[in-house]
């Protein structure tokens, strides 16, 4: 694997991210442009006469309320996405004096790196799994369970924290929060969309069978906007864990630490109550993969196999 500086990394992110929120609005735009001219075409019964002027019309009064409920969306999840996170992971925060192990390792490795110290929080759950979060330095998070605590050794459980760390300072985590948003706006529509179609009155009228079919129409187009949104951000996912593995052999200077961590974590990965795909995919392994990564070399997986990341770990 081509070896990537840290600061080219996090100029990269940076990058990507800007590229993301240039390309949401373009999405949204573009879906929206659709859903007015079928649903023109829909209501002049295929006929092409003026439908032109139609369609302009619809979509200059539809995308200014589409946009806004975008940006509304998305500045409350974007500023609320810390306790979202910990309501859906079911974490607490970790006081010093209850493991101060852990406070010890999280400090002198942000020492070295000459790092803001991160908050931590733990998951009283005895699977082995651990993930950062945030947006800025008074929000950044490294989460641990208690089992990655309780099973892994010193030098393992630093190399965890570490690849941990890694997301944080290559800005990996500000970006998954925001892909994170994006998707789960076309989600978030698609399902109401369709649950008001599926609840809508089956009358044989064409007011009642008109408007589920308008709902259907807009649970599909939001369900495309899903699946390019969520293939934009697989795009990016699988390789920040190549780089956070790399930044964490650089950090601690161990990589077989790390590898042997990875060995341990990828038998129990799962994380019990865990109900949120989309959180899920901010952990050092995917709980919903499976042991040894064997879901991961998909298209849609958000994670590399765990298999190599450790055969390349092991190369350093």
């Amino acid at each position: 694997m081509e070896y990537v500086g840290i600061h080219t990394q996090q100029r990269r992110n940076n990058t990507r991210s800007t590229i993301l929120l240039i390309l949401f609005p373009c999405l949204v735009l573009l879906l929206v442009f659709l859903f007015c001219f079928i649903l023109a075409v829909f209501a002049n019964d295929g006929q092409s006469e003026g439908i032109g002027q139609f369609v302009m019309e619809m979509f200059t009064g539809a995308a200014p309320i589409a946009m806004g409920v975008v940006v509304i969306w998305f500045l409350i999840a974007y500023f609320t996405n810390t306790r979202i996170i910990s309501r859906a992971t079911h974490s607490r925060p970790l006081e010093r004096k209850e493991n101060k192990r852990i406070y010890n390792m999280v400090e002198n490795l942000c020492m070295s790196q000459g790092m803001p110290m991160p908050k931590i929080n733990v998951i009283d759950d005895p699977s082995l799994n651990a993930f950062a979060s945030g947006i800025n330095d008074k929000s950044y998070t490294v989460t641990l369970t208690t089992g990655i605590m309780n099973t892994l050794n010193d030098q393992e459980l630093e190399g965890v924290i570490a690849h941990e760390l890694s997301h944080i300072r290559n800005r990996d985590v500000r970006l998954m929060i925001v892909s994170i948003v994006f998707v789960g706006i076309f989600a978030m529509v698609a399902q109401m969309s369709l649950r008001m179609a599926v609840h809508s009155p089956r009358s044989r009228n064409n007011k009642g069978g008109g408007a589920a079919i308008v709902l259907l129409l807009a649970a599909l187009l939001a369900g495309l906007g899903y699946f390019f949104s969520t293939m934009m951000r697989f795009a990016i996912s699988r390789k920040r864990e190549y780089m956070a593995d790399a930044g964490a052999a650089e950090m601690t200077r161990n990589p077989q630490a790390l590898a042997n961590a990875l060995r341990k974590i990828c038998g129990n990965p799962a994380v019990a109550n865990l109900g949120r795909d989309d959180v899920a995919q901010l952990f050092i392994e995917h709980p919903k993969m499976g042991a040894n990564g064997k879901k991961s070399g998909s298209l849609f997986a958000t994670h590399p196999p765990i298999e190599s990341r450790i055969r390349i770990l092991e190369q350093f």
